[in-house]
């Protein structure tokens, strides 16, 4: 789909990534195919894995996984990708490479069962975009789009940090434009999200997501005029339409307001997807795979209106730590000795206020994350400077629009009909986009829907 944009770009180039759903099984790659051939500018395609194969790689990347089990979920990976290949001409030498594949991720199975560690975790989550990405270049050969895999590690340089790597921007441009970018003249490339490889080439990845972050990334390194997002959605929705069904589709929404939402909840976007499109400049469009005609929501820096309320963000699996000294009274030094062990744990703080001689921080719990971000060393630790309580069984609710801190009545709009509710924690004046606060998570859902029949709908 073609989208109008108020930036001009001579790159004629749109990079498209397709989310797990969008590639699941040969009908929905087929129809993401028609949707790179049925417009030229598509030149760059970045995939997740197919549906139900990153649940069964987790699964495998843990320790201890029996020999018995392990095979069990490679032939469920195995079905899911042959129920895709047997549509396809070249059936039987896709079948042949995907059965050679599988064989080293077995491989690489029993020896994380012999001797757990991050790397060969980060080794086995990236068969599902290996997979995928094969498999979809010869759906767009098979549709006459001349459709090429590949391997998206030696230009997607990162650190060591598995499980989370950090990318190397300055990197991922330098390999870009020699690597890829030359390739683009008459071929479509079909890559990997998620995975990248650190300066040894060892195989890493970038966390639960990262699909969208490394399209946005290619797309800033090769300079491309779009971004476009294909997930079975139509858009971004005022809130999360599961919640109530009167949530509806955003037509325009700004970088500053689409990066709030991201951050604070809304699923449709990885959080840092926008920072490299921001960088750029680069308008990022974000639709339906499903419903490709029926549009969706284009991101831009400038957007034709700007309204107070824009949408109702929510993340769930949040976690408050208070930390309490009397020392912090009238005291220097207490916050920074604080951060300083947040920091060497490499811990994101999101929302934090403070009183005389407390703090409240909130961390986020990413769904489906391998490992605990609040481990227990990190309370030890804290404790030795002051005292800790963690809360758990948390939801953070954003109500995401425009200059929300210099609006009057916001507050009473907001608060006024959620005062039945326990609210546990207040962020409210550090953005002009968003106002926070935390609330039990078996109410959250309620206290969403409460809200936007008040804000959106009233």
């Amino acid at each position: 789909m073609s989208v109008s944009v108020n930036k001009a770009n001579s790159n004629n180039i749109t990079v498209a990534k397709f989310g797990g759903t969008s590639v699941a099984d040969y009908q929905a790659m087929l129809r993401c195919a028609h949707i790179i051939k049925n417009d030229n500018s598509n030149r760059v395609v970045v995939v997740s894995a197919s549906a139900g194969v990153t649940n069964n790689l987790v699964r495998l990347s843990q320790a201890n996984i029996a020999a018995q089990e392990r095979e069990s979920i490679i032939t469920e990976i195995a079905n899911i990708q042959f129920n895709i290949t047997k549509h396809l001409a070249c059936q039987l030498i896709l079948d042949a490479e995907i059965k050679e594949i599988l064989t080293t991720l077995s491989d690489c199975a029993k020896k994380q069962a012999e001797q757990y560690s991050l790397k060969n975790s980060d080794e086995i989550l990236s068969f599902g975009e290996q997979l995928s990405s094969r498999i979809f270049a010869q759906v767009l050969q098979s549709i006459d789009v001349n459709g090429h895999y590949f391997d998206i590690r030696p230009v997607m340089k990162t650190d060591s940090l598995h499980g989370k790597a950090q990318v190397n921007v300055a990197e991922i441009s330098s390999k870009a434009k020699t690597l890829l970018l030359p390739k683009l003249a008459d071929k479509v490339i079909v890559t990997q999200g998620f995975i990248g490889s650190d300066e040894q080439g060892n195989t890493t990845t970038l966390g639960r997501g990262g699909s969208d972050y490394s399209a946005a990334l290619l797309a800033e390194a090769i300079q491309a005029s779009h971004l476009s997002i294909w997930t079975d959605v139509v858009g971004i929705f005022t809130t999360d339409p599961r919640i109530t069904d009167q949530a509806r589709s955003i037509n325009e929404i700004s970088f500053g307001e689409a990066a709030e939402m991201a951050t604070f909840g809304a699923k449709i976007l990885h959080p840092a997807t926008l920072i490299p499109a921001m960088r750029q400049d680069i308008p990022v469009f974000v639709g339906s795979s499903k419903e490709p005609e029926a549009g969706g929501t284009l991101i831009q820096r400038q957007v034709n209106s700007n309204p107070t309320y824009r949408s109702i963000a929510l993340r769930r699996e949040q976690t408050l730590v208070t930390v309490k000294s009397p020392e912090m009274l009238h005291a220097s030094g207490f916050l920074a000795k604080v951060f300083t062990v947040l920091a060497k744990h490499q811990l994101s703080v999101d929302l934090i206020t403070t009183s005389e001689i407390s703090v409240a921080l909130t961390f986020d719990n990413p769904q489906g994350s391998t490992q605990a971000l609040l481990t227990k060393a990190v309370v030890e630790e804290l404790e030795q400077l002051c005292e800790v309580s963690v809360e758990h069984g948390l939801s953070l609710i954003a109500v995401i629009g425009n200059k929300i801190h210099g609006t009057k009545g916001v507050g009473s709009s907001i608060f006024d009909k959620v005062n039945d509710f326990n609210i546990r924690m207040i962020c409210h004046g550090a953005s002009e986009h968003n106002l926070c606060f935390l609330v039990p998570e078996a109410d959250a859902n309620q206290v969403v829907e409460r809200l936007h029949a008040t804000l959106f709908t009233e």
